[in-house]
């Protein structure tokens, strides 16, 4: 029998919609999935995780947290220790003044009747004073002017940066929504109509338009639609602060220095060798640092016309080269705030696995009834602390506040065991950073240094980038 062209592409057709016709069917129950006529629970294909603007992924793995350098001051808090870290996606760079000027741009768009929301996300330019220095210039210029709009923000503490992070998760998710159609563009958002993911995914978020495609509801049998839901997987995870455990990694960057599971080269730095100087490449590189720290005392940068690490305070985001995740500064230009609660002794009570402190466990508020509470004048969803009533029968955690387990902390009345201004300076605000700033010899470029430094201060050398969870395999 023979057959023509239009007789072949009719059959591939049919054979097509055959197939697409086919519903897949539970391998538990044998019901139909994504079927009106079978109840309508749906499952969804999952292409993988997307790579969120400005990110890298990290592959996850185990790895020697601490210092592998001289403990030239006899702190002994990042004492050597094997851990595991999943994988996580990691800024490339560190967040620049432009970023941050987009964000508080948008807060005092959005917000216009709390202008204080606006003004309190303002990075503390007086951070660059000093009171037997002229840096005024700084002070006026630095956040603004366009000649440092792509240099690492300063003056940003922990919070300011913590809710920096949040607000990218919602303006990258929103756009991801407009990109897929679902969404229209809306740049009316006033007050608490805005787009928040949270709200959205409760069905709280107003003031954007719908786009022409939407999401089918296989429960509603005359063909109704609904928003997107997590478990469509459009979505991305929410931008945060790093771990200091994932920052320590990201930083070695130990998988450009071995074969198998083993690490051929040890690293002190980010970058490979035992060294701080560029000694392959080009002839015109040879010899130049590579990041940007301060060389010696009254030494930033070099002498004139031969800037041995090309500045003399922070620099461009780009600058130098990324190490072999593709990060870039993970050593010099600005140190980084990483999530965790400081604790001097954290080598004696981590885990081995994701290791973090600063873990307070929370839920969705819910009303009488118990309906997710309404939305806030910012457009957000409340958040409470889980209670030890709720939590009576659980094995791995009771409390709320995990912040002092198995420390010093005193459980009555949240007091604690540290002399807060007395004896020490550690306290539950105490957050850490990591990583060498332009203004840092080169001892605190090594990743597994650390220091602390209270939620609410800045300084002229702290900036920060974002990181986010990597779903599924690694």
């Amino acid at each position: 029998m023979r057959f023509n062209k239009f007789t072949i592409s009719l059959l591939a057709m049919v054979l097509m919609t055959t197939v697409a016709c086919k519903k897949e069917k539970s391998s538990s129950t044998g019901w139909n999935y994504n079927d009106s006529k079978w109840g309508g629970y749906e499952k969804h294909e999952y292409a993988g995780q997307e790579t969120g603007p400005g990110l890298v992924l990290v592959h996850g793995g185990a790895f020697t947290m601490g210092s592998s350098e001289q403990d030239v001051t006899y702190e002994h808090n990042n004492i050597e220790r094997k851990v595991t870290v999943p994988s996580f996606y990691m800024d490339e760079t560190e967040v620049t003044n432009n970023h941050y000027r987009e964000y508080v741009y948008w807060l005092k768009r959005v917000y216009v009747d709390y202008p204080e929301v606006g003004i309190n996300a303002l990075p503390d330019t007086n951070v660059w004073r000093n009171r037997l220095a002229y840096n005024e210039p700084y002070v006026d210029l630095y956040y603004r002017h366009p000649a440092y709009q792509n240099y690492p923000v300063v003056g940003v503490n922990w919070q300011q940066a913590t809710a920096y992070a949040a607000w990218r998760s919602d303006r990258v998710n929103e756009m991801i929504l407009i990109r897929e159609g679902i969404l229209e563009p809306d740049p009316d958002q006033i007050n608490e109509s805005n787009f928040n993911t949270k709200a959205y995914y409760v069905g709280q978020s107003d003031g954007l338009s719908l786009g022409k495609q939407q999401m089918k509801d296989y429960s509603v049998k005359k063909g109704g639609t609904r928003q997107v839901r997590m478990e469509d997987g459009i979505m991305l995870p929410e931008y945060r602060l790093p771990t200091e455990a994932e920052w320590e990694y990201a930083a070695q960057a130990n998988i450009g220095a071995s074969t198998y599971e083993n690490v051929n080269n040890k690293k002190i730095y980010s970058w490979e060798g035992l060294t701080v100087r560029y000694s392959g490449g080009k002839e015109k590189d040879r010899g130049l640092i590579y990041g940007n720290i301060k060389r010696g005392k009254g030494d930033q940068g070099g002498i004139a016309n031969r800037l041995n690490d090309g500045a003399l305070i922070t620099t461009d985001v780009g600058s130098y080269w990324p190490n072999d995740n593709g990060l870039y500064n993970m050593s010099g230009n600005v140190s980084e705030w990483v999530m965790d609660v400081y604790r001097p002794l954290s080598y004696e009570d981590v885990s081995d696995f994701n290791s973090f402190r600063g873990n307070v466990f929370d839920k969705v508020a819910l009303d009488q009834d118990g309906i997710v509470d309404l939305k806030d004048s910012l457009g957000r969803i409340a958040y409470v602390p889980v209670t030890e009533e709720e939590n009576v029968g659980r094995r791995n955690y009771k409390r709320a506040d995990n912040i002092g387990y198995l420390d010093e902390e005193i459980y009555m009345d949240g007091e604690q065991g540290y002399e807060y201004g007395v004896s020490t300076l550690v306290d539950n605000q105490a957050r850490v950073f990591k990583g060498g700033s332009w203004n840092d010899r080169i001892y605190w470029a090594s990743p597994g240094t650390r220091r602390f430094l209270d939620e609410q201060q800045a300084t002229s050398t702290l900036g920060f980038r974002c990181a986010m969870h990597r779903v599924g395999a690694p």
